[in-house]
């Protein structure tokens, strides 16, 4: 019996360190799971950030970068934790953080005594951890809490072919005899002994960062990229051999590895404290998700469109735009690319940003060479956008597709709770503008504007028989309409 009696309270006390969820731990908003809860507030999360690679290069000063981008009024960085890197000039990247200089790359696995590594120095060795990348990895994860940063811990990436050769996982790059596979299998299950270091590493990351409050798990950047089962016309007027004109559908063999990593993640953290949330990213643009991994609770969309958010909002789980670019460097193309994903239902909206570099980290540098934007004015830019959604009750707010009936020379956006508060954006595409035509409850409204660029306040109208006035100005506007106080 005392024995029984010692099991029953090992038991208990297993059970409630398993299930003592920090309620501070970024997780879906139980009120509205398209939504985030952060230390017990809703929030969205909206970034401007370095090319992934903070912790990667030791010449990344990640404290001067995080302070600029927390200044910058903005809390979402992503980073790749070490199983993919780059060299410079890889996708017209010229101060790439992810391709660190030689002699300058830290990963989770410990150098050898054997010369041979493809990117210079020594090859890895996948059974020995560089615990000195492990207390760099912290203190960055210390340093963004601080600041209010959330951070997205993605895993792996794609390899487009050439970047499998800069791998420690690739048996060229290590001393541990891992089988040789071809590249678009590296994230597959047909990868040989790779699966089991891949696990590893998996394991390992997850019980460094379990303690961390400020962070969601990504298993892998554009797995289409390496693994695509179909591809789908986007824009029957571009170059067929153009990736923006088409839609890859991610292969069913990569999704059945991605679903083992996130069954990782979820084992792992079945033992500890804390439980983050799971991002899987499902591709270019837009696609209506199937057979979605129930421990996934992100949905990420690279240059996405508002579709990605109409075409899976029926999942009840957060929607994400997490990399932007190949867009040019206007300021504007990527501010609105922002407002449209966040004001169709999205939550998640992460820049970019290439005027963060080594030596560079406080991101004044527009002088980059690379093939998409950032700069100081987009950071404010965005920083209006996700002030404006911290000033609404957007936890009652969903997509509302019937509001607006006639916009003419505009594009618009709606959110609304239906009752009490109705949100649109406008981007105004004629030079004089119009009135805009609204599907409202009887009663009487009144509307505020704010220059969705500036921040500035507007004009306070009312809506007259349905009809809505669009100020003047060549700006993005939005307004917040509600219904009239009644005077006494």
């Amino acid at each position: 019996m005392r024995s029984l009696a010692i099991s029953l309270v090992f038991m208990c006390v297993a059970s409630a360190s398993v299930f003592s969820q920090s309620k501070n731990v970024l997780q879906l908003h139980p009120r509205n799971p398209h939504y985030f809860m952060y230390q017990n507030k809703p929030i969205v999360v909206v970034g401007s950030g370095e090319h992934y690679g903070a912790v990667v290069n030791l010449d990344f000063d990640y404290k001067k970068y995080l302070e600029a981008l927390s200044a910058s009024g903005l809390n979402n960085t992503r980073l790749f934790a070490g199983a993919y890197v780059e060299k410079t000039g890889d996708f017209g990247i010229m101060k790439n953080t992810l391709a660190p200089a030689e002699n300058r790359l830290t990963l989770p696995w410990r150098r050898s005594s054997v010369p041979g590594y493809a990117l210079g120095g020594n090859k890895f060795d996948l059974n020995q951890w560089d615990e000195a990348y492990f207390v760099r990895l912290k203190d960055f994860m210390a340093e963004a809490s601080r600041r209010g940063v959330i951070v997205e811990v993605t895993l792996f990436s794609a390899h487009y072919g050439g970047g499998w050769n800069y791998s420690a996982l690739n048996h060229k790059n290590n001393v541990n005899l891992t089988d040789s596979v071809q590249s678009a299998l590296a994230n597959t299950l047909d990868n040989g002994n790779v699966l089991k270091h891949q696990e590893k590493y998996v394991r390992r990351v997850v019980r460094e960062l379990n303690m961390f409050d400020n962070l969601y798990f990504e298993v892998q950047n554009e797995p289409w990229a390496d693994q695509s089962d179909l591809v789908l016309k986007r824009n029957e007027y571009g170059d067929a051999k153009d990736w923006r004109t088409t839609l890859q559908v991610v292969s069913q063999r990569s999704n059945e590895w991605q679903r083992k990593v996130a069954g990782w993640i979820r084992d792992e953290e079945n033992k500890l404290a804390n439980k983050h949330l799971i991002s899987q990213n499902i591709g270019n643009f837009h696609y209506p998700v199937t057979d979605a991994d129930p421990n996934i609770s992100i949905f990420n969309f690279h240059y996405a469109l508002p579709e990605a958010v109409t075409e899976n909002y029926h999942l009840d789980r957060v929607i994400g735009f997490n990399e932007t670019g190949f867009a040019g460097r206007a300021d504007e193309t990527y501010g609105r690319q922002a407002w449209r994903f966040l004001m169709a239902g999205g939550a998640l909206f992460s820049q970019l940003d290439y005027s963060f570099s080594a030596g560079a980290e406080l991101g004044q540098d527009t002088t980059y060479k690379a093939p998409g934007g950032g700069s100081p004015e987009l950071r404010r830019r965005l920083s209006v956008l996700k002030r404006f959604f911290e000033s609404l009750n957007f936890i009652d707010l969903k997509p509302d597709h019937n509001l607006v009936t006639a916009a003419p020379g505009a594009g618009t956006q709606a959110l609304s709770d239906g009752k009490t508060q109705w949100v649109i954006y406008v981007e105004p595409m004629a030079t004089k503008p119009y009135d805009i035509t609204l599907n409202l409850p009887k009663g009487n409204y009144q509307a505020a504007w704010m220059d969705a660029v500036t921040g500035q306040s507007l004009q306070a109208t009312t809506v007259s028989n349905g009809k809505l006035q669009v100020p003047a100005g060549a700006n993005d506007k939005v307004v917040i309409i509600s219904k009239a106080v009644k005077k006494p």
